[in-house]
């Protein structure tokens, strides 16, 4: 049996142990980095992450109060009912007609001209639902605007909870 003493031991190695330092710490980072894009993009594969999950009826929203920011209150009627072509056919839209809509979310609407919009949250209301609400700051005001957007057409209508 060889016996080691101090005077045997290894000399220390600076670099050696420098390299070793990097490669745990780079290996950590790489753990991390892999982690969260497993969670953004592997999860589109298996669920859904959380920051995700309404994004598609946010962006509906959003795109509804850019054109009624714009003043385009055709083009968000056609948002509204997810209709570009609503012009061609208003008969199918006769629950709620344009001029009811422009009533709603024209100059005269609750909103008035909207100058400034901010989506603020969204999410299911409780029990679940078809649809998810999406809270909207419109013109700084307190009290933000809720919409409803169906999750299976993206058509949108008054949020039936307050």
């Amino acid at each position: 049996m060889d016996v080691m003493t101090l005077l045997d031991a290894k000399e220390y190695d600076e670099e050696k142990e420098r390299q070793k330092r990097k490669r745990i710490i780079s290996t950590v980072v790489a753990v991390l980095v892999v982690s969260f894009l497993l969670e953004v993009t592997g999860s589109i594969l298996f669920k859904t992450p959380l920051w995700f999950l309404y994004w598609p009826e946010e962006r509906v929203a959003d795109r509804f109060f850019d054109a009624l920011q714009k003043h385009d209150y055709e083009a968000a009627y056609g948002v509204w009912m997810q209709d570009s072509q609503w012009k061609q056919h208003p008969e199918q839209h006769q629950k709620y007609p344009f001029n009811e809509f422009y009533r709603d979310w024209g100059p005269g609407g609750e909103w008035g001209l909207i100058k400034s919009h901010k989506l603020y949250a969204a999410g299911t209301p409780p029990g679940g639902g078809s649809g998810v609400i999406v809270d909207v700051i419109v013109n700084d005001r307190a009290q933000p605007a809720r919409v409803w957007v169906e999750k299976r057409d993206k058509t949108m209508s008054f949020s039936p909870y307050d």
